[in-house]
């Protein structure tokens, strides 16, 4: 039994143990790059005044190909703010925070355009939001 619990000690000091909320770090990383390449190619699309989009929507700040230059500058953000979370400071949990929550905002902004679409983005964002505001963090500051 001794040498279970001594197993089971090394295996932590080591590191090959899983953390709490790394799970939703991860989560958060991979939502980031999904709908930052999205946006990218939502932006790309808009800007090329695409057959994609229903024809004369209105927008509440302002016409398609502004859109599209906001969207493509978000998704290119949102996948610079992703592997920043992977990288593992707190820069790039801030960074990730702040992206989610000005796509969060474009997205509500969108929402005449297409409701559904613009509520999922917005709910995957505030779950973006929590896991990186939740664990995302450095865990040597938690542990003081």
């Amino acid at each position: 039994m001794a040498t279970t619990s001594a197993t089971s000690r090394a295996a932590a000091d080591t590191g090959h143990y899983r953390e709490e909320g790394s799970g939703w770090v991860l989560f958060a990383g991979i939502m980031l790059v999904t709908v930052g390449v999205l946006n990218v190619i939502y932006g790309i699309a808009a800007i090329g005044d695409s057959k994609f989009f229903v024809a004369n929507t209105q927008f509440i700040l302002s016409g398609l190909n502004t859109w599209g230059w906001v969207m493509l500058v978000l998704g290119v953000l949102q996948v610079f703010a992703a592997f920043s979370i992977w990288s593992g400071g707190s820069y790039g949990r801030w960074f990730g925070i702040v992206s989610a929550m000005a796509n969060a905002i474009a997205a509500l902004l969108a929402i005449p355009a297409y409701p559904f679409w613009s509520l999922a983005v917005f709910a995957i964002d505030i779950l973006v939001i929590y896991g990186l505001a939740a664990y995302g963090g450095d865990k040597a500051l938690a542990r003081r």
